[in-house]
């Protein structure tokens, strides 16, 4: 984890909270930051054979932000945990560039079985408080998912998933995603 991909964490982190006023408050203050910076260091550990040591900071991580990221998740750059208790992401989880999801969030596995059991989020999407993303499942690009929302099947990119279950329906063009989120009309 070098220098630059802490700068351009912290620089997502201002871009997508309103509330933040500094980058140092943002360093030192921002618990969905530090379980992203400690997730790294796991899936670092859990990719060279070091499970148990993985699981170990996992739990601690866990432990000092309240957010649980198992070390097997891919997630990609700029990914930004806004509040983040309660936040869980399963080991088969893949994140893409780019996504934001909010406290409460789900990323969780439906079957027992081996293999992908967890969801697949593309670039750009942001995911609402409270929602539950269940099963192998793809959300496409761009997509929001509204508050408390529990979406257990495939998503197209660019659409809007609300409801319980969630059905998806077009993004309305030109809709800031993020600002989606805090629509009143959205959320369940």
């Amino acid at each position: 984890m070098g220098f630059a991909r802490i700068r351009e964490d912290l620089a997502a982190a201002k871009l997508r909270d309103p509330a933040a006023r500094n980058t140092l408050e943002i360093a030192l203050l921002y618990p969905g930051l530090h379980a992203i910076w400690a997730h790294r260091v796991d899936h670092w550990l859990w990719t060279h054979g070091a499970h148990f040591l993985a699981r170990a900071g996992s739990q601690i991580a866990r432990w000092l932000t309240g957010i649980e990221i198992h070390p097997g998740a891919r997630i990609g750059r700029r990914f930004f945990i806004d509040h983040g208790m309660g936040v869980v992401i399963g080991e088969t989880a893949e994140i893409g560039d780019d996504v934001l999801l909010y406290h409460g969030v789900t990323l969780g596995g439906r079957q027992r079985e081996g293999g992908k059991r967890h969801p697949t989020l593309e670039d750009g999407v942001a995911v609402g408080a409270g929602a539950k993303v269940l099963g192998p499942i793809t959300i496409g690009a761009r997509t929001a998912v509204g508050a408390n929302a529990v979406v257990t099947k495939d998503a197209p990119e660019d659409s809007v998933l609300i409801g319980i279950p969630a059905i998806a329906r077009p993004r309305p063009e030109g809709l800031n995603v993020q600002a989606f989120l805090a629509d009143p009309e959205y959320q369940i």
